[in-house]
């Protein structure tokens, strides 16, 4: 089965395609240097190539705070570029699989969010993103959205790499009335391959669990044996151009149960392989 895989250069792209080959998959990794999700004229020549069977859509713009002075670039690519993506798996009657986020919540309820639930994002990204989701919901009948939150590799500037980094800082303080789910991107390949083959539909593939960022930081901390002046701080003291959700927790369950594990279990096996790479 052919696996079409955009933004196969980012940090979720990276882990997704060698996983994906070993489990017996036959991919095409592609990136903007050899499919611009913008050009019609090259996703079409893409498509008529390979023929794919399944798309997994993860190129998109990402920089959260960026995006709100520069809508324009934000949703050239998560909408847009979308739309595109949608719109030739459609004609090429392949299954589209989109990476989205717990950021087209707004964090007022007080209970997981389930994929039924309605949306109301806070920022930009989070605006473009579902924008995204409604793209491939117009245009596919074979569709996987999968919502993720708080994603952290080895090949990508995230959380866990910005702590370890910042651990010897005379003082530390991390925002602690934002709670969400921490999602390793092996746990959210390993949870697209288990709903590839359940009904279409939106799923959310997440860290099971959840955190606030400040306690996420204190398990990085102590798993890696590391000391830091760590102090808790409140979302006003650490502002940020882009608006977060005070409460992004998502239900990741399934009539089977979970799809991913503990984020906690997850985070020890991420700090095993990074002293791998790294």
């Amino acid at each position: 089965m052919k696996v079409l895989v955009t933004g196969a250069k980012g940090m979720l792209g990276q882990d997704l395609c060698p996983e994906l080959k070993r489990q017996g998959y036959d991919v095409i990794p592609t990136d903007y240097d050899t499919l611009d999700i913008t050009n019609k004229e090259s996703i079409n020549k893409a498509f008529a190539n390979y023929s794919p069977d399944i798309v997994i859509h993860c190129a998109a713009y990402t920089n959260v705070d960026k995006a709100e002075e520069d809508y324009e670039n934000a949703r050239k690519l998560n909408v847009l570029g979308t739309e595109n993506i949608a719109i030739a798996s459609a004609e090429a009657n392949a299954t589209l699989v989109y990476i989205s986020t717990d950021y087209v919540f707004d964090g007022t309820k007080k209970t997981p969010y389930l994929p039924s639930d309605s949306t109301n994002p806070l920022n930009i990204y989070g605006k473009t993103k579902l924008e995204g989701e409604k793209m491939v919901q117009k245009y596919c009948k074979k569709y996987y959205i999968a919502r993720t939150s708080w994603l952290y590799g080895i090949h990508g500037k995230n959380f866990v790499e910005t702590m370890i980094s910042l651990a010897k800082n005379p003082e530390l303080k991390v925002v602690d009335d934002q709670i969400g789910c921490p999602t390793w991107t092996m746990e959210l390949i390993n949870g697209i391959v288990k709903i590839i083959n359940k009904p279409y539909g939106i799923y959310h593939i997440c860290g099971s669990g959840s955190t606030s960022w400040y306690n996420f930081a204190h398990e990085i901390f102590k798993k890696e044996g590391l000391s830091a002046n760590l102090k808790p701080c409140t979302t006003d003291e650490f502002p940020r151009k882009a608006k977060r959700p005070s409460y992004s927790i998502m239900q990741n369950t399934d009539e089977t149960g979970s799809l991913t594990r503990n984020w906690q279990d997850a985070l020890t096996d991420y700090l095993k392989s990074r002293k791998v790479v790294v």
